[in-house]
């Protein structure tokens, strides 16, 4: 499934006309059947339809829609609102389709002033009055039209997008002239605002319709954004050489604990010696020996000069990755030896937790972080590190800049979470349920990363795959325990089986 902004869904139709020989009314009417078919499953043929259509081509896919709802015996009220004078040519050419074979249609065409229909309880609306060209905020008129519709009871059904909601950037939008759509029914592919957290309560039950242009064989196009799919995930998956050993796999160290903090690198342990890893060391203050050496007798315990807190940096050319941050700590001799840790690193690096406050601390260390390294900041750990945004697309856009200024990977953990890449691109994970936001989950993901690193996956694999792999296995935790009653230990345990389901997919092809 693929992520088009604005830009990226108009060259695509452009392909589709160049390679498949489509006209815009052919692409039109290919959405319009598809739209058709899944209204019908919402409401059946006995609610009355009301139909807000704009005079671009969001419109005309709404007038089409019209049509088809009409001929199977709905009854229709359209209000076609063209106050410029100036509609797209399918647009118009599915107005005269409209009038003239279907007169049964109450059609309005408003052209000045508008007198509110009533809408009850027992309505559908279908919103097509804008589409994802809109790169402004409504204009007067339309806003309180779209504050009528939210303030009615009707079961609302946006086209594409829900009018008022931009395709991509939403930090000038107005969010209560935004339509509050029950279902959004979107043509093709998803659309980058639909992945952030701002824009959830606007798009109701969101379902993608694939009106098929890319099988007419147009050229793949280059992509601002991905999804990591089960179908783009199952292939980074490494053959596991059956004569392998524990050297095969990877050595990793983990640095993680201080006095108090001692589960954190628990959770992280246990985390990476589920994922396949064939040995650990975790580098730890030796209070916390006892707690450690019981709840992962397999790894190895590597103690710090300090009883209390990691102040030792350990060499890391002894190891294939290495992870540090987990319950760390930030007190001075723990941010000096987090510092020597990080710039002295040899292999690939995860900077997760204490060791993101500390960065936060000293924003100056920023630039010794090596390259490729990964770091994996929750949006509150991002704001301390890198400084406040508006809203989630800026916040997704000033990660993808760090990402390309520090050349390194930043996982930027939300519902959608982000990772974002040296080289701009980012990729949204599909994994992940509420349940995991609980305490130490974000410890199991670098967890995971650590062992893929150690295992010799390259670091963008290991991002999107550990991602993944996190995600489904708190989905798995949450179907047997529920999101309320699921803890981090839950999902350690369910990474095994997320492996597993993930070898099992009957992946045809690579989307």
């Amino acid at each position: 499934m693929n992520i088009y902004t604005a830009s990226e869904m108009k060259r695509l139709e452009a392909l589709a006309m160049d390679y498949g020989g489509l006209r815009p009314m052919d692409l039109m009417e290919r959405a319009a059947n598809e739209l058709f078919n899944e209204i019908r499953c919402i409401k059946d043929v006995n609610t009355p339809v009301k139909v807000f259509a704009g005079p671009h081509n969001n419109g005309g896919d709404a007038l089409a829609v019209s049509r088809l709802l009409s001929k199977e015996g709905y009854d229709v009220e359209v209000f076609l609102f063209n106050t410029s004078g100036h509609m797209s040519e399918e647009c118009a050419t599915q107005r005269d389709l409209l009038i003239t074979t279907c007169t049964e249609v109450a059609f309005h065409e408003i052209q000045a002033k508008f007198d509110l229909p009533p809408l009850s309880q027992n309505d559908l609306v279908i919103d097509g009055l804008f589409g994802i060209g809109l790169n402004a905020p409504l204009p007067g008129g339309y806003a309180l039209l779209v504050k009528y519709i939210n303030a009615s009871q009707a079961t609302i059904v946006s086209i594409d997008i829900p009018s008022g909601m931009m395709c991509e950037d939403n930090t000038a939008t107005f969010h209560s002239q935004i339509i509050r759509a029950d279902y959004t029914l979107s043509l093709q592919g998803v659309k980058p605002a639909f992945l952030m957290r701002d824009c959830q309560p606007y798009l109701g039950k969101c379902k993608i319709l694939d009106i098929g242009i890319e099988s007419l064989g147009v050229p793949r196009l280059a992509t601002l954004y991905t999804l990591s799919t089960p179908q783009q995930v199952k292939p980074l998956l490494k053959y596991r050489d059956p004569f392998g050993n524990k050297g095969t796999f990877g050595h990793g160290l983990l640095i993680a604990g201080s006095y108090g903090m001692a589960g954190a690198a628990v959770i992280a342990a246990q985390a990476a010696m589920k994922s396949g890893m064939g040995k650990l060391t975790v580098h730890t203050p030796s209070v916390n020996n006892t707690i450690l050496q019981t709840s992962v007798p397999q790894a190895i315990i590597h103690n710090d000069e300090d009883s209390m807190a990691f102040t030792s940096p350990e060499v890391s050319a002894d190891y294939q990755a290495v992870a540090i941050g987990p319950g760390l700590g930030t007190q001075a001799q723990t941010a000096t030896a987090m510092m020597n840790q990080m710039s002295h690193s040899t292999t690939p690096l995860v900077i997760d937790a204490d060791a993101l406050n500390i960065l936060a601390e000293h924003k100056g260390w920023l630039q010794q972080i090596p390259k490729n390294s990964i770091l994996t900041p929750h949006p509150k750990e991002f704001e301390r590190l890198f400084g406040a945004t508006e809203n989630d697309f800026q916040q997704l856009n000033k990660a993808r800049e760090e990402a390309r200024s520090l050349q390194i990977y930043l996982i930027l953990k939300n519902h959608f979470t982000a990772i974002c890449c040296p080289n701009g691109h980012i990729h949204f994970n599909t994994t992940g349920n509420s349940g995991m936001a609980t305490a130490g989950t974000g410890d199991a993901l670098t967890g995971i990363l650590l062992s893929l690193l150690a295992q010799g996956y390259d670091p963008e694999s290991a991002c999107r795959l550990g991602c993944y792999l996190h995600g489904s296995a708190g989905d798995l935790a949450a179907d047997k325990l529920t999101e309320e009653g699921m803890t981090v230990m839950d999902l350690v345990n369910e990474i095994p089986y997320a492996i597993k389901e993930l070898k099992a997919q009957n992946i045809q092809s690579i989307l």
